[in-house]
């Protein structure tokens, strides 16, 4: 599985039950994907 972040929106290559999984995960601790993508912003 593979997870690509950009500045405009996230990418998931993966199986289905993957994607699920990860989307549940990311979920516990990010509200929205814009906050998502912004910690991540801020790490580079």
């Amino acid at each position: 599985m593979k997870i690509y972040i950009k500045e405009n929106g996230i990418t998931f290559v993966g199986k289905a039950w993957e994607i699920k999984y990860m989307l549940k995960k990311y979920m516990k601790k990010f509200h929205t994907i814009e906050e998502w993508i912004q910690s991540y912003s801020n790490l580079k």
